[in-house]
């Protein structure tokens, strides 16, 4: 499989002004194409990848005043025809919504880099058009003459390398005995059946209490200072204004990276117990959505990135990973006797069963019935 590693770069003024332009003109590629492609299939044509390409390369290369296209590596624009390429053959595939022009203010800030110009050395890694850079990370870098996909993007505050590379399964030996259930939730993150506590919602902790409480005020005083200064319908963007601005970006920056470290070390502990297999519910995440009470707590949940990181860690680990039918009624089968309690409420946090008088928290039988899917399926 593939494994990908994260590494973070030191770069100096003038390297980082390369990078903010490659990531600018990947930018600028991707929305020229869009509109390129969109232009050919309303005149009747078949667009593709390489007619994209070739017609950028011949035309809008070629303009003296597209000289800047030059400063950085040819691979960020060819990249990003291929980027566009893909979001297509998701769009025709049903996978995803019809592609998007790339903002500057929203879109992520990222370009491609080529990756047989990558080479480690003496703390430093080289980049094509921007030189070596420095870095420092906690891994062991393996030395190839290809990685996979590697990018460059900027968080808001950092600037950070990724790279793929192939690597074997982990060998470990596995629990043969140890099936484990997983029931996600809102009030906790989720209930594993062999764990008699539940996996703490770090969203109720103080750090990320007082770290909302913070934001709703900064989002305040910018409401109010674009108030002040407007201008008839227009609204005019202050040197205090882009300040707090890009102190909400911050915010909202440290609050995703205590998330992630979050379900990260929940998952890395769920794999520490060496199960045979994991199994979870296959949720409707897009349509839990949907419920306007409901899909704020879902969102700062993580629900589909908790997913996510345990089907990744389960294969790199040889661990069997499951994901339950929807409709399999695991909250209203009792883990005991195997009894159905048809008329069990959302409300009714305990399940109590009647025939032999099984008193549990429902979640936790929830994730008890999981473990036990294959056997009652």
């Amino acid at each position: 499989m593939i494994k990908a590693i994260k590494i973070r770069l030191l770069p100096t003024k003038e390297q980082e002004e390369l990078m903010f332009k490659s990531v600018g003109i990947a930018r600028f590629a991707y929305n020229w194409g869009l509109n390129k492609w969109s232009e050919l299939y309303n005149q009747g044509s078949k667009p593709s990848k390489s007619t994209i390409k070739k017609e950028f390369n011949n035309t809008v290369k070629k303009q003296p005043e597209y000289k800047w296209l030059y400063e950085v590596s040819a691979q960020v624009t060819a990249q990003a025809f291929g980027d566009l390429d893909d979001a297509f053959k998701k769009f025709f595939k049903k996978e995803s919504n019809y592609p998007k022009f790339k903002s500057k203010k929203k879109s992520r800030k990222s370009f491609y880099v080529r990756y047989d110009a990558i080479k480690f050395e003496d703390n430093k890694v080289n980049l094509e058009k921007i030189g070596k850079v420095n870095y420092k990370t906690n891994y062991k870098i393996p030395s190839l003459s290809k990685y996979n996909n590697p990018r460059c993007h900027f968080d808001g505050k950092y600037w950070y390398l990724t790279l793929g590379f192939e690597q074997g399964e982990n060998q470990i030996e596995l629990n043969e005995d140890l099936s484990i259930g997983i029931d996600l939730g809102i009030k906790n993150l989720a209930f594993v059946s062999c764990l008699d506590k539940p996996i703490k919602n770090i969203n109720k902790s103080y750090e990320v209490r007082r770290l909302n409480k913070r934001l709703k005020r900064l989002q305040r005083q910018v409401s109010r200072k674009y108030e002040m200064n407007k201008n008839g319908s227009n609204f005019i963007k202050t040197n205090n204004i882009i300040k707090l601005e890009k102190e909400i970006k911050l915010i909202y920056r440290r609050l995703t990276n205590i998330r992630n470290n979050h379900i990260h070390q929940t998952t890395n502990k769920i794999v520490k117990l060496k199960p045979y297999r994991v199994v979870m519910e296959d949720l409707n995440i897009k349509g839990m959505m949907k419920n306007k009470h409901l899909s704020k707590a879902i969102a700062n949940q993580c629900l589909y990135e908790f997913i996510r990181q345990m089907k990744y860690k389960c294969k790199f680990n040889g661990i069997e990973f499951i994901q339950a039918d929807k409709w399999y009624a695991s909250s209203k089968t009792c883990s005991s006797c195997g009894a159905t309690k048809k008329d069990l409420k959302l409300s009714d946090r305990t399940y109590s069963c009647i025939d032999c008088g099984l008193n549990i928290d429902r979640d936790l039988n929830a994730a008890i019935n999981l473990s036990k899917y294959k056997l009652v399926s």
